[in-house]
This record gives structure tokens, C-alpha cells and sequence, in this order.
């Protein structure tokens, strides 16, 4: 029993960034809820997944700083040149999409990725 534990945390980690999407550019829908009672607000992201599981969500003039670890991910939040938050959370792909809380601000975050659509 005591071989088998390892084995099954090992595939439960490497589950984790099973469904990573490959390295490149997204449109990306980006929503937040605050508080568990509340609505989501939802809207469009810039997102380029980069080499070494790192993201970066542009929104207007903010940009997430994303680096997926096996379990958790390292989120940075800047403005500009200025760095204005910083946490680590569980991650979870569900489908397209990226979810992960920031359980102290008890705030919840959905990236939903999708291809690039073509300039026009």
C-alpha cells in the first residue's frame, strides 16, 4: 500500500497541467468573482502562452503574470512597471479553461482560452 500512494499522488499532480494549452497566442474571456454570492465580470484577454508553463493575460493596461507549476499556480499581477499583487493558488484546467482562487481576497479566476481569430 505504502508504493502505491506515491504512484496515485504522482498521477494526481501530473493531471494537474494535462490540458495546458500549447505555446502561443489566445483570445481569451478572463472573469472574476468576488465573494461566492456575487456575479461574475467577464471580458475579453490577450493571452500568450509562453515556454515554461508561463502565461501573461493582458486587460487594458494590467497584465497577469501566470507560471503554472504542477499543482499551483504563481500569480503576479502588474500595471505597467509596477507590481500591485502577488499570490499562489491550486489550479485546475477545466476544458479550455483556466481556474484557480485567491482564497483570502475570496475571489475566484476563469481564463477561458480560444484560437487567435484572424486580423480583419
Amino acid at each position: 500500500m505504502r508504493r502505491v500512494a506515491p504512484l496515485i499522488l504522482a498521477l494526481v499532480v501530473s493531471a494537474a497541467g494535462a490540458n495546458a494549452p500549447a505555446l502561443g497566442r489566445y483570445d481569451g474571456q478572463f472573469c472574476v468573482t468576488v465573494a461566492s454570492d456575487s456575479a461574475a465580470s467577464c471580458g475579453p484577454a490577450e493571452v500568450d502562452v509562453l515556454r515554461g508553463r508561463e502565461l501573461r493575460v493582458r486587460i487594458s493596461d494590467i497584465v497577469y503574470r501566470l507560471k503554472l507549476n504542477s499543482s499551483q499556480v504563481e500569480v503576479v499581477l502588474m500595471h505597467g512597471t509596477m507590481q500591485i499583487d502577488e499570490f499562489v493558488a491550486l489550479y485546475d484546467w477545466a476544458g479550455n479553461a483556466l481556474q484557480f482562487d485567491d482564497a483570502e481576497k475570496r475571489t475566484r479566476y476563469e481564463l477561458r482560452l480560444s484560437p487567435r481569430k484572424p486580423a480583419q
